[in-house]
């Protein structure tokens, strides 16, 4: 996935973390370009910007799951601006077909490393076996679950 950060607060909380963040993304067809399986800490609003849709896959914490359309067509049921609440897996990706999908992110307080957990394929097929197939495709295949240190400054 391709994302920038392009606001950090420069107020900050008293544990030094910022009251806010807020990035861009895209994802791409070519070269492909995806979003693992992750869950942060914090609820984080998703923003759709434009471009073709984008595909949401989350896996809540009591065992459901739900697909989300981003994009720019609500007639279709695509949604301009969705809440991933704090703990629930995620991944995404630029819907078949699609050439690119232009998205923000905004949190607050704002996204530091400690809050992101990546998501194993080994982990989630024991709670989400429905979504074998999801998670074989976006579940990380590795040991290594956390976000690189200041990756996130």
């Amino acid at each position: 996935t391709l994302f920038t950060s392009t606001y950090r607060s420069a107020e900050s909380l008293p544990n030094g973390k910022p009251y806010g963040t807020g990035m861009i993304g895209m994802y791409c067809h070519a070269p492909r370009s995806i979003s693992c399986f992750h869950k942060l800490s914090l609820d984080e609003m998703w923003h759709f910007y434009g471009g073709d849709p984008l595909r949401l896959i989350l896996l809540y914490p009591d065992g459901s799951s739900r697909d989300v359309i981003l994009g720019s067509e609500p007639l279709k049921g695509h949604l301009v601006q969705f809440v991933i609440p704090a703990n629930v897996w995620q991944a995404g990706h630029c819907m078949d077909g699609g050439r690119y999908s232009l998205f923000g992110c905004t949190l607050a307080p704002g996204f530091t490393d400690d809050i992101f957990t990546g998501g194993t394929q080994a982990e989630l097929l024991k709670f989400y076996p429905d979504r074998e197939k999801d998670i074989l495709v976006y579940g990380l295949s590795g040991g290594e679950t956390s976000m690189p240190e200041g990756f996130a400054s």
